[in-house]
């Protein structure tokens, strides 16, 4: 299959893959801009995201299964572009990103904590003031201006997102509680946390890069930690606590 080109976080890029549903996948990404660089998964590649499934399975004492090659290859072009991406000063992170009022605002937590689940009280609770930029792969672009979230077609179970951009105001780190509250993260906290939730590689130069970014994202926005039950009162804790200054 010929390349086909696509913009993320900014960045346009050509991809090759040989499933015609990975390239439809991209058909609200698709750009006529030049390509910076080509993403093009190999069988080594493949392997490489069964292995990484096969362990991931184990991990959660499931038993190991075959994932089919197209879907295989989409996780691997996700992988490349996260990789490449670093070198444009873009950060991969696992979170549901939103925008409300203009600015964004991200919600991270270890899978299964309610992030999904706090966003959409955000959208029950504020209505037409909010709109889900992505609801599990936000992309951030971290320049000296600020930083930037980008939404991605890798959206999570939902389905939300949209090809569009907003400054980020803040990151949440979020936890179940019985009571909602809101209280800022330090630097040292926050650290741990992007971590654990952005984009991780295995290339010693990348990583080192991907960690210079991470530091320049804990300098430019806010950090805070959410502990909050499900019911619609958590959106108003959570958003009185980051705008009351």
């Amino acid at each position: 299959m010929e390349a086909f080109r696509i913009e993320m976080a900014g960045a346009p890029v050509a991809v090759r893959c040989r499933f015609h549903e990975n390239q439809e996948f991209f058909h609200d990404y698709f750009t006529e801009k030049e390509p910076l660089f080509t993403i093009e998964p190999t069988e080594a590649d493949l392997r490489q995201m069964q292995a990484d499934f096969d362990r991931m399975d184990e991990m959660e004492g499931i038993s190991k299964h075959r994932r089919t090659e197209s879907f295989l290859e989409n996780n691997a072009i996700h992988s490349l572009l996260a990789e490449r991406l670093v070198e444009q000063n873009v950060l991969l992170m696992h979170g549901s990103a939103l925008c409300m009022d203009g600015k964004a605002y991200i919600f991270t937590a270890k899978s299964g904590t309610g992030k999904s689940t706090h966003a959409r009280l955000w959208r029950q609770v504020f209505g037409d003031r909010v709109w889900m930029i992505n609801d599990d792969k936000p992309m951030l672009r971290i320049e000296e201006s600020g930083v930037t979230v980008y939404g991605t077609p890798w959206d999570g179970k939902h389905h939300l997102s949209r090809n569009a951009s907003a400054k980020l105001k803040a990151i949440v780190n979020l936890t179940r509680d019985e009571s909602n509250h809101i209280v800022p993260m330090s630097r040292a906290d926050a650290f741990p946390v992007l971590m654990k939730q952005c984009f991780g590689s295995s290339i010693p130069a990348t990583m080192a890069r991907v960690m210079e970014l991470e530091k320049r994202l804990l300098r430019a926005v806010d950090f805070y930690t959410l502990g909050c039950n499900m019911l619609p009162e958590a959106a108003w804790v959570a958003w009185e606590g980051m705008n009351a200054r």
